[in-house]
């Protein structure tokens, strides 16, 4: 089965990222196909290339990392991404920055399409 993920909440104030890249690593696991995740409103946050969280915390940029090594498409939404300051020059090279067409063509590409 494919699989499309949609993240909408922020990765280090709500569960939701923890949550999706638990659940993609489990569907490749298991076989399955994960046609992309897409970043919107506050979980573009993710893709921050910035991030440098203190040691001992888990590094949601590392997991980023992670996901795009076993062949995943991140895709950050543009809109929410410049409405919280990220730019071409912020976001990390595991993620793309692109328009809600994206999202759209992710939703057609794929058997189900999860939020988180």
């Amino acid at each position: 089965m494919k699989f499309g993920i949609l993240v909408k909440e922020s990765p280090y104030n709500f569960q939701a990222f923890d949550s999706a890249y638990n659940f993609v690593i489990a569907a490749i696991k298991k076989g399955h196909e994960i046609t992309g995740i897409f970043f919107y409103d506050d979980a573009v946050y993710a893709a921050n290339k910035y991030l440098d969280p203190p040691q001992g915390e888990r590094n949601i940029r590392l997991y980023m990392d992670d996901l795009k090594s076993k062949g995943v498409r991140l895709v950050v939404c543009v809109a929410a991404g410049k409405r919280r300051g990220l730019t071409n020059d912020t976001v990390s090279g595991s993620a793309e920055i692109s328009g809600l067409g994206q999202l759209l063509e992710l939703s057609i590409e794929s058997d189900r399409l999860i939020t988180f």
